[in-house]
């Protein structure tokens, strides 16, 4: 008789301990085939990321218009296809590395066995087995995992596996020989052979690519510009090794070995001598934004940047460094540092940053563009000018150019204009263009120091405006970004704008890792007072005290304002046309005289004429100029009076005005023609090409000498 069958309940109490090994085995086996396969659940990189592996050189800036302009990172590595590496090159270094990688699959079982003998032999780990394939996914998707652990290496093992499963074996091969490291901070076979023997590997000879098949063992090692004994003893073993597999005969080899190694004298290192200065202030900001860009290879960062204003920019900048340094000499001043300069161009319509330059490239580190504040000087007076429209002024408004004097408690100040010249009764437009501190004064006291600082931050000034008379003149520190920016409210017609530098940021497969849209505009200017303060700064610049920039064959429409602080110790010119506004700023670090008469119109604005020049194109939509906006009444007017020119007055000029704020008297300051030649008028006629106007201009002289009496 069969036994009665025990049951189940009892069964299973019998073999408990079993059962829970028995499924704690399973678990782990699980757990284990999970956590391998997700590459110790970080996740392993997915088949389209591997075939779109490329070795990082350090990712790429590029500018508005995807003109290449520089490397995000130093890295020493240029990536080169296998089939510009000579086959004697890649032969070397699989005689060295992994004789049998055509063979095996990733993993080389007879490696295993032979690394194990020879560790057991020694009592201790004297031989890897690691293939070729086991590099590369060491080297590019394991860079952040550093030292010797089980499980650092069965992930090498699994993405060995998923990279021999979607690359060929030359694709690995060429990773491989890209992304080794091979010394002195070189990576890839090509930044090696630069270094080493100063020239491509294209064009190397068979004993100088076995050099470098010899440095993986140990780059600092063998390297033969620090070691020339001992490299060379390594290189012949790599041709022997050659000889061995049959790449080379025994004959090659031994004529290689014979030959010695020249090494380059000076070592290899990426050219950077003509790196854009701006891009020290991008690889700022993109370590603020995404610091760890560049951690799953090469990225692509757009910029807003335009290549050849960049260009001109810097040459400006480092050239009125010099220019002010040596004018500092000249006065007899004593010159530590070096002067420092800071430009900043931006498209007015979109706050695009177009140029930046943030100092010399001497001093690196702080960009005074964004950082540096400082007194503008009279480069602040249109926002006096700002508020002075917005309460009901016209350009033709008339105020004093005579001493002033403001009491200030007990106290009694008295600005006074440069040189110590005064005119007399002017328009509000020739003040600004002859830049009178008393007249200013005077205009900042009729409208209020409060609403000056509201016409400041309207337009953008963030940085601190006391409440005291002084500002008026520029007495407050301001960066040049944030003027830059401010003016481009008057040129767009009283937009506010928001800087930017970076368009987005894409990995290497085009994946959008960070972008930034152009932020919609504020208004916060009467686009009237805008155009009208517009064709005051173009006075500055045709006839008051920006006219270098004339001089200096800058033609078309242009506007902006000179700067230079009481001490001399600023210089600035904020210019704009319809499509650009740029600021240009000099002085020394810490503040001091630059020379008893250096001015803005002398130092900054020659710069800023010469980088307009050769850097800017003026779209032919700017040709124009900037038209009246809707609802303005035109009158010709005196310039000199603000009255309505009459029959003879020698200068007559088009002037726009809001409705009910346009001159109704006619001049009587003039009774007769006048023999004397006209002296050019302080605004051309926005509507009327420039060449036009003076070629009238120029016809009436000669008429007028004609039939004089």
């Amino acid at each position: 008789m069969h036994a009665p069958a025990e049951p189940a309940r009892v069964w299973m109490r019998r073999h408990r301990r079993s059962l829970v090994a028995l499924g704690a085995a399973c678990a782990f086996l699980v757990s284990f085939d999970a956590w391998l396969g997700t590459c110790g659940f970080a996740g392993c990189p997915s088949r389209s990321e591997i075939r779109a592996f490329r070795p990082g050189e350090g990712g790429r800036i590029v500018d508005q218009n995807d003109r290449y302009l520089g490397r995000i990172a130093i890295v020493r590595r240029v990536n080169v296809p296998l089939s510009d590496i000579p086959p004697f090159v890649r032969e070397a270094f699989l005689a060295t590395e992994d004789r049998r990688f055509y063979q095996h699959n990733g993993l080389d079982w007879r490696g295993v066995f032979r690394a194990a003998v020879a560790n057991v032999r020694h009592v201790g780990v004297r031989e890897g087995f690691s293939t070729i394939t086991m590099q590369v996914a060491r080297n590019s998707f394991l860079v952040n995992q550093r030292g010797r652990s089980l499980r650092r290496k069965l992930i090498e093992l699994r993405l060995t596996q998923l990279i021999e499963s979607e690359l060929t074996k030359d694709q690995i091969l060429e990773l491989y020989l890209n992304v080794i490291y091979l010394g002195n901070g070189m990576h890839g076979v090509e930044a090696a052979s630069r270094d080493l023997f100063g020239k491509r590997v294209g064009q190397l000879s068979v004993s100088e690519g076995a050099m470098l098949a010899a440095l993986p063992k140990g780059p600092s090692a063998y390297t033969p510009r620090d070691h020339y004994d001992r490299g060379l003893k390594r290189r012949n073993l790599v041709l022997s090794l050659m000889a061995e597999s049959g790449y080379i005969t025994r004959e090659q080899a031994a004529r290689a070995a014979s030959t010695p190694l020249r090494i380059a004298e000076n070592e290899w290192r990426p050219d950077t001598k003509d790196e854009p200065l701006a891009l020290d202030a991008v690889r700022v900001f993109i370590d603020s934004i995404l610091p760890d860009a560049l951690k799953d290879g090469d990225v692509t960062v757009y910029t807003t940047l335009d290549l050849e204003a960049q260009r001109a920019a810097d040459r400006a900048v480092l050239r009125g460094t010099t220019t002010v340094t040596r004018e500092t000499q000249y006065a007899g001043g004593r010159v530590r540092d070096a002067a420092q300069g800071a430009l900043v161009a931006l498209d007015p319509r979109t706050g695009d940053i177009r140029a930046l330059v943030g100092g010399r490239r001497s001093k690196k580190g702080f960009n005074r563009a964004f950082n540096a504040k400082r007194q503008p000087g009279s480069a602040f007076k249109p926002f006096v000018y700002a508020a002075a429209l917005r309460s009901g002024m016209t350009p033709a408004t008339l105020v004093d150019d005579e001493p002033v004097e403001i009491a200030q408690g007990r106290k009694i100040w008295r600005p006074a204009n440069y040189d110590d010249s005064y005119i007399g009764t002017i328009t509000l437009a020739k003040a600004l263009a002859v830049s009178s501190n008393a007249a200013a004064v005077r205009v900042s006291q009729s409208v209020g120091i409060p609403s000056v600082i509201d016409a400041a931050r309207r337009s953008g000034i963030r940085s601190a405006l006391p409440n005291y008379p002084a500002m008026a003149l520029g007495a407050v520190e301001v960066t040049p970004l944030e003027l830059v920016a401010a003016y481009a409210t008057f040129a767009n017609g009283g937009l506010r704008v928001h800087p930017r530098l970076v368009r987005r940021i894409e990995a290497a497969d085009g994946t959008v890792l960070w972008s930034a849209e152009i932020a919609p505009p504020d208004t916060m200017m009467d686009p009237r007072d805008a155009f009208q303060l517009t064709s005051m700064l173009q006075g500055v610049v045709d006839n008051g005290t920006a006219r270098v920039v004339r001089e200096m064959g800058v033609t078309g429409p242009v506007a902006g304002k000179t700067g230079t602080t009481n001490n001399a110790a600023d210089v600035w010119f904020v210019g704009y046309t319809p499509s650009l506004v740029a600021g240009v700023w000099f002085g020394y670090d810490t503040p001091r005289t630059i020379a008893p008469h250096a001015t803005g119109g002398h130092l900054a604005a020659p710069m800023w004429a010469e980088f307009y020049l050769n850097g800017w194109r003026e779209p032919a939509s700017s040709a124009n100029g900037w038209l009246p906006p809707p609802g303005m009444t035109m009158r010709v007017i005196d310039p000199t009076t603000g009255m309505l020119a009459g029959e003879y007055c020698p200068v007559r000029q088009r002037q726009w005005f809001k409705p009910g704020t346009e001159p109704t008297e006619i001049c009587n300051a003039h009774y007769e023609q006048p023999a004397d030649d006209f002296p050019f008028p302080d605004t051309l006629d926005p509507r009327i090409p420039e060449p036009v106007q003076k070629g009238v201009e120029g016809i009436g002289k000669v008429l007028r000498r004609i039939f004089r009496f």
